[in-house]
């Protein structure tokens, strides 16, 4: 086997790098193989041995109990078992030692949060797979071959290089192929370079080196797996299979290429680490200044002491935070999906809210993915078409104008073998999409199928191919004695050589000189503007004439029509709002420059630059690609391996990067950016499997959606973390302040016990039943109006700002200092004599605490703003506050719940006395805040 059939890692078979430069009988004689009768069978059994089934190589399944371990690889979770394992040791030492008998509520309730916490992520990615149905079936179910002389159809997955496959019109093309023979093929390529236009085939060799600088889009000779025909028929040798087709070389990228750790991720594992550290070194502080100043010698004495570091590690650590961000990145899931989203990893819903630049795809993505004719220009002007209202813009305008329009439109209609077919309550075309879109054209001027179809009959066609560059058809016309009308397309200069005359209004005049050179210029610069062109003309002509190459001479020119595949509506406006948020959009695309920067000129997102090109991509350095992705927004003719440096260029300047996208071209950079975005609709299997959101209905507008919909969620998750970070820290310094102050306080019982103003049950009611209930209303407070006009967070900012910290300290330490007070005034001696039983002064401040944090959950909605500012917005909030009242009012008074978490019923006025303490953590809230804000407001620039 020759170099011909050596792909890029030098193997038979491996790719066609070397076919499209060699005639097509070189190709066969390279491959072993006669056009004519195909491969035999036995050599086919030999082959596919050799090269194995024509499928790609699929990763293994990952079992269903990694899935649920990974869930439990959260530090926090980590640090919640080992608080439950200490937990649990201390009361096996008292069941065995002390003889003492009940449960391990601790223990108990701390598993119980974390299993919860796994349980909710693990069923969310399960539903979320099934949901997407995400398998790799790029390759078509069946193939036409002819084999041992014999026409024969076999599975796709039998394919062998050498087999000589037949093609036609809407097959799926199975594996890559050189054509050897081609008549009016033409294939849709957009799921491998991103090219929106079908590009014709034809079975000429290119010129050595073409292939090299043209890429994929440039091999007009080949065929690949993955794309499909669109019109036309040919026949073609198979030159690579399997993962050694484009389509398998992306499937390994893709195989080769990591998940990227997303931000909300890094930051809580940061959070869980010092929260770790800080846990350790409170529990060891503590425990060390009891041992050295309590003298602890006893077994006994130890133990009160580890029972009390246990205590101050389940107070220190918010038990219900990996369960409330689960919730609320599931909340959010809810919400996206109703907003048209479908979410397949957790952690990717806030991730989007972080997003500095969204790398979109062009074709399905910012466009409509349907070709459009925008402009027609006739002798008497040019006329936009806008499909809004179903007619030219330019109707209003002279009889003259309009009357050229509908004969242009006329001759796109007639010269056309596509078909306009019902679909849904819209219209689908069968056929080639440029055909398809002058036949939209003329519908919307008012041209009817049916009418013009029984007016003029097709007699004869001269059909279109890449050397004649045209097409004719010829048309018998009623009511006219038999006359031929000849309707003709293509490209302007081919069309306009073959005029004579030009149509203005309804008279043909001489086609002069210096009319010829203004069409040329109005045809340069429609391509300038990203349009594709086309000539019309028409020639009417007596019935005896011969329907032969003589028809296509002496034409009257109508007119050019410029299309392209429009933008999105919706786009425009999405992308003004991307920008607005302090999100940079960058289009990726496979397709021409011009058309590239035009769409991209006319949705925002070119600015002042220009187009880059892969081939420009390729001859820059890493440094310089790193330097030009700052600024640059357009990146035309690329292939998957530009997406991909692309992408981890912009992540090595620190930028958050959504990419978006459809083909299986995208696949390797939607899994390495930090979040991938697939198309629903039009996606390919092998993106969708590649992304962490799948959109249901292909819209741009519905990413800056969901960009909203995951800040909110973002500033939802430092909302409550502000609230129960600030309100463990209260809970962990009365504790810690209530036993080294215990004799200030009065709290010492003189026996040489270790006292502690909470209990370690007290501190779990209030971490689960307080905590819990507030804080996930705050994962539903509604969405800030300003969040969209904020720039995006820095992608090395903490979920907590040094700020925020400040913030957490000052409540926490106004709430122990609430709560001591209390527990001062309610025992005898101490700084404020008192009357009552321990148990009592441990039930009012338990109490306090409680108050302490249903005031503070209306303080931590905000950072600096007013508590009083929306505060009725959130029914859901007030909804949890009435119910932690409630809970707290029954562990006071049941005496069920008495007995297990020693309290005492309290007095209106014990209560109100505590309401009135706990109020010093509001009132003082609000006047830090005032003081931030008046800071802010005389700070410079402000």
């Amino acid at each position: 086997m020759t170099a011909a059939t050596r792909g890029s890692r030098g193997e038979p078979g491996g790719g066609a790098l070397a076919a499209e430069r060699l005639p097509p009988d070189e190709v066969l004689a390279a491959l072993g193989v006669d056009a004519a009768s195909g491969l035999p069978s036995a050599e086919v059994r030999a082959r596919v041995g050799r090269w194995g089934p024509n499928a790609l190589r699929s990763l293994p399944p990952v079992p269903a109990w990694r899935k649920l371990l990974a869930q439990f690889a959260d530090p926090l979770v980590l640090l919640l078992v080992a608080a439950a394992v200490v937990s649990a040791g201390v009361w096996l030492r008292e069941e065995l030692h002390e003889g003492r008998s009940g449960l391990p509520f601790e223990a108990l309730a701390i598993l119980a949060i974390v299993l919860l916490n796994a349980a909710m992520g693990y069923v969310q990615e399960a539903r979320a797979e099934q949901a997407i149905a995400a398998l790799r079936r790029m390759s078509a179910a069946r193939a036409r071959v002819i084999r041992d002389g014999t026409r024969l159809e076999v599975p796709a997955t039998d394919l062998v290089p050498g087999d000589i496959i037949r093609l036609e019109e809407g097959d799926a093309i199975p594996a890559d192929a050189r054509l050897i023979e081609a008549s009016a093929l033409r294939t849709t390529e957009a799921a491998l370079t991103g090219e929106s236009v079908p590009v014709p085939k034809d079975t000429a060799p290119l010129a050595g080196g073409t292939d090299a600088a043209a890429g994929l889009a440039g091999r007009r000779n080949m065929v690949f797996s993955g794309t499909a025909v669109s019109t036309g028929r040919g026949l073609a040798v198979v030159t690579a299979t399997g993962m050694r087709t484009e389509l398998g070389r992306i499937a390994g990228m893709l195989e080769q290429t990591t998940d990227e750790t997303t931000p909300l991720q890094a930051a809580l594992a940061r959070l869980g680490r010092r929260l770790g550290i800080a846990v350790v070194a409170i529990a060891a502080a503590m425990t060390t200044t009891l041992v050295l100043v309590e003298e602890v010698r006893t077994v006994p004495a130890l133990l009160d002491v580890l029972i009390l570091a246990v205590a101050l590690a389940v107070a220190a650590v918010p038990e219900g935070l990996p369960a409330i961000v689960t919730a609320a990145l599931s909340l959010g899931v809810l919400r996206m999906a109703r907003r048209r989203a479908i979410v397949r990893r957790l952690a990717a819903v806030e991730t989007l809210g972080s997003a500095d630049v969204i790398a979109s795809d062009k074709t399905g993505t910012l466009t409509r993915n349907e070709m459009t004719v925008r402009t027609v220009v006739t002798a008497s002007g040019r006329v936009a078409l806008d499909r809004a209202d179903g007619a030219p813009a330019g109707s209003d305008q002279d009889e003259r104008l309009r009357s050229e329009v509908d004969e242009a439109l006329l001759a796109g209609f007639l010269a056309n073998d596509a078909v306009l077919q019902p679909h849904e309550g819209g219209w689908t075309v069968q056929g080639d999409p440029t055909e398809g879109a002058l036949l939209v054209a003329a519908r919307d001027a008012g041209l009817d199928a049916e009418t013009v179809g029984r007016r003029f009959v097709r007699v004869a066609e001269i059909p279109f191919s890449s050397e004649r560059r045209r097409m004719s058809t010829v048309h018998r016309e009623a009511g006219e004695d038999g006359r031929r009308l000849v309707a003709m397309k293509g490209a302007p200069d081919v069309v306009l050589s073959r005029c004579s005359r030009e149509r203005v209004g309804r008279q043909d005049r001489p086609l002069m000189p210096e009319r010829r050179h203004a069409i040329l210029a109005a045809t340069a610069a429609l391509a300038g503007a990203g349009l594709r062109t086309l000539g019309l003309a028409q020639r009417r002509m007596p019935e005896d004439a011969p329907p032969d190459g003589c028809v296509e001479q002496d034409l009257v020119f109508l007119g050019l029509v410029g299309m392209s595949d429009p933008p999105r509506p919706e786009a425009r406006e999405a992308v003004a709002r991307a920008r607005a948020a302090g999100i940079r959009p960058v289009m990726i695309t496979g397709d021409d420059p011009r058309t590239a920067a035009a769409i991209a000129a006319e949705l925002g997102i070119l600015g002042d630059g220009s187009a880059v090109t892969g081939a420009q991509l390729a001859a820059m350095s890493p440094e310089e690609l790193d330097e030009a992705v700052r600024t640059v927004s357009v990146y035309a003719r690329v292939d998957p391996a530009d997406k991909l440096r692309i992408v981890r260029a912009l992540q090595r300047n620190g930028l958050v990067v959504a990419m978006t996208g459809d083909g299986v071209n995208d696949a390797p950079a939607l899994k390495a950016a930090d979040i991938g975005i697939a198309m629903g609709l039009t996606g390919t299997d092998v993106s969708r499997e590649a992304a962490d959101i799948v959109l249901a209905d292909d819209n741009f507008a519905t990413i800056v959606a969901a960009v909203e919909e995951g800040r909110a969620i973002f500033s939802n998750i430092r909302k409550f973390l502000r609230y129960l970070l600030s309100s463990n820290l209260g809970e962990v310094a009365t504790v810690a302040f209530g036993v080294v102050l215990a004799p200030v306080l009065g709290l010492s019982l003189g026996t040489g016990e270790v006292v502690l103003p909470l209990l370690a049950t007290q501190i779990l009611w209030i971490n689960f039943v307080s905590d819990g209930a507030p804080a996930l209303a705050l994962a539903v407070d509604p969405v800030d109006p300003a969040v969209m006009t904020r720039p995006p967070r820095p992608r090395d900012e903490g979920v907590l700002t040094g700020s925020m910290w400040w913030s957490i300290g000052f409540v926490g330490v106004v709430t122990a200092s609430s709560s001591l007070f209390v527990l001062d005034a309610c025992l005898p001696g101490g700084l404020v004599a008192g009357t009552g039983t321990l148990r009592y002064a441990q039930t009012m401040t338990f109490t306090t605490l409680v108050l302490s944090q249903l005031y503070n959950v209306l303080n931590a909605r905000s950072a600096d703003a007013s508590a009083f500012d929306g505060l009725f917005r959130n029914r859901w909030l007030w909804g949890a506050i009435l119910l932690s009242l409630l809970l707290q009012v029954a562990v006071v008074y049941t005496p069920i719940l008495q007995q297990g978490f020693s309290t005492v019923s309290l007095s209106a006025g014990d209560w109100l006395f505590c309401g009135a303490a706990a109020s010093a953590v509001p009132v003082l809230e609000e006047l830090r805040k005032a003081v931030v804000r008046a800071m802010r407001r005389g700070a410079p620039g402000c």
